[in-house]
């Protein structure tokens, strides 16, 4: 039987759960455990797979075709093994389960309510990990913040499990703030007070605080903390804001959060942490000896995780290349043939991001066609790879009206259409093509060296896709398919020969890279734009004035 690690928030969003969730599973998994981590969402949706990125951040896609929270992302980054669907209930999801039960006659002549229905049903799921004997310790994330509406059956469920399982099963972390007043040069403890008074009055003690601050907390402030929050002082612990969320563990480490976890949780006999590969990518990834600039291209820049797997994952390459990414940030919207060079100049190599939607399209393929032209290393995600194809159909080919289905369906070039069993779906959610499919690489091709084999598996979210009816044109011209669905002939893969570094793929690569194993596509492609910023250095500014112009 496994033993429960629940964690909730409070007094404010955003700070940190899913990290310090992770970070506990590491450390315990580093110590020989076997964890998994799942994020209980208190929306309404059924998954976040019809959010807007501005509204959610990313939509991290597991092997099963599960549309998940990017918080799963750190989950896989940090323990370096696959979630499934089981690891993300969201309300929606739940609710959807009562009510179809409800319409089978399963509560017949019962009334069906939050209590005890709902909240069984989030218990069933919240234990469900645990009972395969697949893990030692389950940690679940409660999304939101104490207090919400929203957020009530998750904790009732949670103080149910409490008083179901024996004391030494169940364990709560609570992560709050200690804010920093500045006129008074203070920190402050009451909205953590206030915060652990209000999960108390909704039944749940925790029996761990984890405070973030900005500020160290002095041993007296800790000893404040655990008695009017009434937890022993050991069992306060300080999260100061860290310069990446890789050190994250280790700063757990040093403040004991894995041994009071353990102790609490009356597990013995553990080994010492191995946390060798953790400090040896921290090395990496603090002394870098070369620098380069990216440039991101997308729509949804202002906020950062709508891209949060890519930006993960260049971190990741940079550190195996022991080199410093810096991310430039350009809307697609605002690039045009007239202006790409002027904002391309300083960088040292573009990756067209995914998205859907006309918005932006046209400077994604004048990205393309700028890296193309000027041999500048060019990366393509899903939709960029899509720009990509549209580009060397328009500019190459000579087919200027190309085009994509999504974006005009009544294109003379439809070089990118739906999916023939995309076709007759009408319902959004959960009906794209999902998960994790095989491709296979052509020997020799670019691809290969990048992978080392010629069969893969690669994680997917679209509608739309190569059209193989210009197949022959474009490898005619020049294009190569160099990666294609053994079963359905699915192009998933495209790549200039005559090219420093190009390289389009329909799948999602960023979603499998992680610490201990950061995805090839990004390691191979951070490396040619370190050979491409080096090769600016020899070149003389005119030369370069002339190929930008």
């Amino acid at each position: 039987m496994a033993k429960y690690i629940f964690v909730t928030g409070g007094v404010t969003s955003s700070l940190g759960k899913g990290i310090i969730a992770a970070s506990l599973a590491k450390l315990l998994q580093s110590r020989g455990l076997k964890v998994t981590i799942q994020k209980f969402d208190p929306y309404i949706n059924v998954d976040p797979g019809t959010l807007n990125p501005y509204e959610h951040g990313e939509c991290y896609v597991t092997d099963d075709g599960a549309e998940t929270d990017l918080d799963l992302g750190h989950y896989e980054r940090f323990l370096n093994i696959p979630t499934s669907q089981a690891n993300n209930v969201t309300t929606g999801r739940i609710y959807q389960t009562v009510i179809n039960k409800e319409r089978e006659g399963e509560y017949l002549g019962k009334t069906v309510q939050v209590v005890p229905h709902i909240t069984d049903e989030i218990k069933r799921r919240m234990l469900l990990l645990g009972q395969n004997g697949d893990y030692d310790i389950v940690i679940t994330e409660i999304g939101g913040t104490v207090g919400d509406i929203e957020s009530l059956p998750f904790v009732e469920a949670v103080r149910q499990i409490q008083w179901e399982l024996p004391e030494e099963d169940c364990l709560v972390v609570h992560l709050t703030l200690i804010p920093y007043l500045k006129a008074a040069q203070e920190l402050k403890t009451k909205p953590t007070q206030h915060s652990v008074r209000m999960l108390s009055q909704e039944g749940v003690h925790p029996d761990i605080i984890v405070c973030r601050t900005e500020h160290p907390l002095t041993d007296e402030l800790k000893r404040k903390v655990a008695l009017f929050c009434n937890v022993k002082p050991g069992a306060v612990i300080e999260a100061m804001d860290a310069s990446t969320i890789y050190e994250v563990p280790l700063k757990m480490l040093q403040e004991g959060l894995d041994i009071i976890t353990l102790k609490q949780l009356h597990i013995n006999g553990y080994a010492a942490p191995d946390l060798t590969k953790w400090r040896g990518f921290l090395s990496k990834l603090n002394s870098p000896k070369t620098k380069i600039k990216i440039g991101l291209i997308g729509k949804y820049i202002e906020l950062q995780d709508a891209y949060k797997s890519i930006l993960e994952s260049f971190i990741h390459a940079g550190a195996m290349n022991q080199c410093k990414v810096q991310i430039v940030n350009v809307h697609s919207e605002f690039i045009t043939e007239e202006n790409v060079a002027e904002k391309f100049k300083d960088l040292d190599g573009l990756l067209v991001a995914p998205g859907f939607g006309s918005r932006g399209v046209e400077g994604k393929i004048s990205s393309v066609k700028y890296a193309r032209e000027n041999n500048m290393p060019f990366f393509g995600i899903c939709l960029g790879m899509q720009m990509a194809v549209i580009e060397y159909a328009r500019n190459v080919i000579g087919w200027k009206d190309a085009h994509s289905t999504e974006m005009n369906t009544a294109t003379p070039y439809p070089v990118i259409a739906l999916m023939d069993e995309q076709k007759k779906i009408r319902k959004k959610g959960g009906t794209m093509r999902l998960g994790a499919y095989a491709c296979e690489i052509v020997e020799g091709s670019l691809a290969h060296k990048i992978y080392g084999s010629t069969m893969i598996s690669e994680r997917h979210r679209h509608r739309w896709e190569f059209n193989n009816a210009y197949l022959g044109d474009f490898e005619n011209a020049g294009l190569i398919p160099s990666g294609k669905n053994p079963e359905k002939g699915l192009v998933e893969i495209v790549e200039l020969k005559n090219h420093p570094f190009f390289i389009g793929v329909q799948y999602h690569p960023e979603l499998k890279s992680t610490v201990e194993n950061p995805h090839p596509l990004f390691v191979n492609f951070v490396n040619a734009a370190k050979s491409y910023a080096e090769w600016k250095v020899g070149q003389p500014a005119e030369k370069l004035q002339k190929q930008a112009i």
